[in-house]
């Protein structure tokens, strides 16, 4: 009956040092999810302007072409807002 006690005594507080583990990596993943999503939306204004500066000569000057200039838009972003996303 003794050691019974003892291994019910051993169990209960290395269950609660594990609880303790995974509340300190619950906080820190958290912590890098809070800092990723305050980050995300600059990452993607980022991408979005890069995007257009590149394709700016569709839209302005001789050969204007606002469809094509969306388009191209459109499309350079597409790729690496969606690996972004993922």
């Amino acid at each position: 009956m003794k050691k019974a006690t003892y291994i019910t005594l051993l169990l209960l507080l290395v269950s609660n040092a594990l609880f303790a583990r995974v509340g300190g990596i619950e906080d820190s993943v958290n912590d890098i999810s809070d800092t990723i999503r305050s980050i995300f939306p600059i990452v993607l204004g980022v991408i979005f302007l890069v995007g257009f500066l590149f394709n700016a000569g569709h839209f302005f000057g001789e050969n204007a072409d606002l469809k094509k200039g969306i388009t191209r838009v459109l499309v350079f972003n597409t790729v690496p807002m969606s690996s972004c996303v993922v």
